[in-house]
């Protein structure tokens, strides 16, 4: 029997799990990425253990995932420092069997493409279009036409595919904050602790990586098409340079040297307006952002790809019928996706409160709130489990939790 071919739309942390997924598999996949080298852009990404657990189950295993998990407390802090939340780390390990662990990006678009053969991934192409309404799928690259069994649309939130399969839908929507990122060397400072810390409409996160850096980021309250000012270290500092430590002393070493090549990146957070109908059309797929762009007040936009792509490997045997599998895997991810989507932004609707009297009341009922439920509620998140059949088992299509 001919070999069956896959091409994945997007070189992200979506797109190269799900190449990954298939080729052990033993699809041939081709993975079209418009940009001219692979990248995980000037910022960090926790691996939540359902995340990790959809790595581990396609062959990623934790040997791959080189240094110390979250460190201590983890929690929610006051701009005074004090903390109106904490969690221990080794509570979430012995909850859900797994230490969540962080790593930037680079790291992990580096790793997911090692584990790929050679000549997977094709640079420089963009995918722009397709027709599947022949017995293969024609997909329209800047490189040429390819013909395909099955395509995954992982081309990011602004996602091209998308487009062209539901032309009607609303797109995006702007969800009322930007927020700022970056990624500091950290010799010679303390050790620190992954917390974030609300204010008045504006927080900071403080996530320590596995390789000893240290991620940064910020969000305020803003329009859509807010300008920034033009420096955006002095804007920073205007903002919380007063907070809690270590906040102070990360923003000075923020401004010692350029920490990444970017530097300090500034973006607005969009999400789909309204979810998507299906997360497929007939042999096309669409997973991440693509899919399902939410809010990243939950940490999960990654994880969640990460999810979808370990899920539509696994619908997607070898012998499968494309169609079929595809619907399958829409039902696997369709309503835990678009849960996790409201949900996170109802968080970022009560983390962006200014009001100081909406203000004090949420922290007072974040304090009242017991650690044990506070981490019992992230149950149906973090307790997710991957698809279990082994590779040449028969499709199991019933929904993941």
């Amino acid at each position: 029997m001919d070999v069956r071919h896959a091409v994945v739309a997007g070189g992200g942390i979506g797109g190269l799990t799900a190449a990954v997924g298939l080729s052990r598999r033993g699809w041939r996949v081709t993975v079209c990425e418009r940009a001219p080298a692979l990248t995980g852009i000037g910022a960090g990404i926790v691996l939540a253990p359902n995340a990790l657990r959809a790595l581990h189950s396609i062959g990623l295993g934790p040997d791959l995932w080189a240094g110390d998990a979250l460190p201590g407390q983890v929690g929610l802090r006051t701009p005074d420092g004090a903390w109106l939340s904490r969690s221990d780390s080794g509570a979430v390990s012995a909850r859900y069997g797994l230490s969540a662990i962080a790593v930037h990006r680079g790291f992990l678009i580096e790793t997911l493409a090692a584990a790929l053969p050679t000549g997977v991934v094709h640079l420089g192409v963009s995918v722009t279009g397709l027709d599947d309404t022949g017995d293969t799928v024609t997909v329209r690259t800047s490189a040429g036409d390819l013909r395909a069994d099955v395509v995954l649309a992982a081309d990011g939130i602004r996602s091209v595919l998308r487009g062209h399969l539901f032309p009607d839908h609303r797109g995006l929507r702007h969800a009322g904050e930007a927020g700022w990122r970056a990624v500091l060397p950290g010799a010679g400072l303390p050790a620190q602790q992954a917390a974030e810390t609300w204010g008045r409409g504006e927080r900071f996160g403080v996530v320590p990586l596995a390789d000893g850096r240290i991620y940064v980021y910020a969000t305020a309250v803003s329009g859509p098409g807010a300008k920034p000012e033009t420096d955006p270290h002095a804007e920073l500092t205007r903002r919380f340079g007063a907070w809690h430590d270590p906040i102070p002393a990360l923003l000075d070493r923020l401004n010692e040297r350029d920490p990444d090549p970017v530097g300090i990146l500034h973006h607005d957070f969009q999400e789909l307006a309204v979810p998507l109908p299906r997360m497929h059309v007939g042999r096309v797929a669409l997973l991440g952002d693509a899919a399902h762009a939410m809010t990243p007040n939950m940490g999960q936009g990654g994880c969640q790809a990460v999810e979808d792509a370990v899920v539509a490997a696994h619908v997607l045997a070898p012998a499968a019928d494309v169609p079929t599998a595809l619907a399958a895997y829409t039902r696997a991810r369709h309503r835990r996706t678009t849960r996790i989507s409201r949900r996170s932004r109802r968080i970022g609707e009560v983390a962006r409160l200014s009001h100081p009297l909406a203000v004090s009341i949420r922290n007072l009922a974040v304090r009242a709130t017991p650690q044990a439920l506070s981490l019992r509620a992230l149950d149906t998140v973090l307790g997710w489990q991957p698809p279990a059949a082994p590779a040449s088992a028969p499709v199991n299509a019933t929904e993941q939790r």
